[in-house]
């Protein structure tokens, strides 16, 4: 099977660009994951792969309607119907037959853990509970490619833990999952990392292409530098500039983190001083 994803997408929403001739493939059995700020183009990434967007120009390859599976940003989960209930009403929307989608049901509360809390409201569920029905939803008619925006946001670090074992055991069975979210050391788990800034790439690829991308050298220096572009981190500064060193600057390997700032700098123009 071919990839899926996205090939030079273009985006208008109320006549701005949300996105710029975007590209991400994501294989069978892989998992790509789209990072970058607020209004980075992160959900729009999301909802035209779920065919939720009208692209202006460039190619959606997804799967056929049903073999989708996706959850929007904030779980998706009704919150005046129980667990059961929220399961139930997407097994109907999918048609599932009634022969089928109790034991899928029944599975998908076992690897949620949520089977204790199958009469309980939707609006009654914790943050990483509500998270974790989302993502039961959006994979109980096993899709074929997974869409998940930001299921992991607000989520305390247990729950989190648990959504991305979930996560892994989709991508196990063959499933290509798409994931956005704001937190780096998820996009270091990918197999495709997509970085957007203002709907435009600032880097694709593997986690070691994104870092070998960088132009120019990152340096470390207690003290911030005048001129240079430069950023915090902890009690210290890092310094983008074009490899000459900075001032009282030590050279650093940088991080993911540090890739892509400077890499929006770049993008901005500004040139590596």
């Amino acid at each position: 099977m071919s990839d899926w994803g996205l090939d030079s997408v273009t985006v208008r929403i109320g006549g701005v660009i949300a996105l710029d001739g975007v590209s991400l493939a994501v294989a069978p059995g892989e998992v790509a994951v789209v990072v970058g700020g607020d209004g980075a183009g992160k959900t729009t990434v999301a909802r035209t792969l779920a065919g939720l967007v009208r692209v202006a120009a460039g190619t959606v390859r997804r799967p056929e309607g049903r073999r989708v599976g996706y959850q929007p940003a904030g779980s998706g989960v009704w919150p005046d119907l129980t667990v059961d209930e929220n399961l139930s009403f997407i097994a109907t929307a999918f048609r599932m037959g009634a022969a089928d989608a109790p034991g899928r049901i029944d599975q998908l509360l076992g690897a949620t853990g949520l089977a204790t809390v199958r009469d309980r409201l939707g609006a009654q569920l914790s943050g990483g509970m509500r998270q974790k029905l989302g993502v039961a939803m959006a994979l109980l008619a096993e899709p074929e490619m997974l869409i998940l925006d930001e299921p992991t946001t607000g989520v305390d670090p247990v729950s989190r833990h648990e959504l991305w074992r979930l996560v892994s055991q989709t991508v196990a069975s063959g499933t290509a999952v798409v994931m956005t979210t704001t937190y780096l050391d998820e996009a270091e788990r990918a197999g495709t990392i997509l970085a957007l800034d203002g709907g435009r790439t600032l880097a694709v690829g593997t986690p070691a292409e994104v870092r070998r991308s960088l132009r120019g050298a990152v340096y470390a220096s207690d003290h911030p530098v005048e001129g240079a572009h430069q950023w915090r981190r902890g009690a210290a500064w890092r310094i983008w500039t074009d490899g000459e060193a900075p001032p009282g600057g030590t050279p650093v390997s940088p991080d993911l983190g540090d890739v892509l700032i400077a890499a929006a700098f770049d993008a901005h123009g500004a040139a590596a001083r």
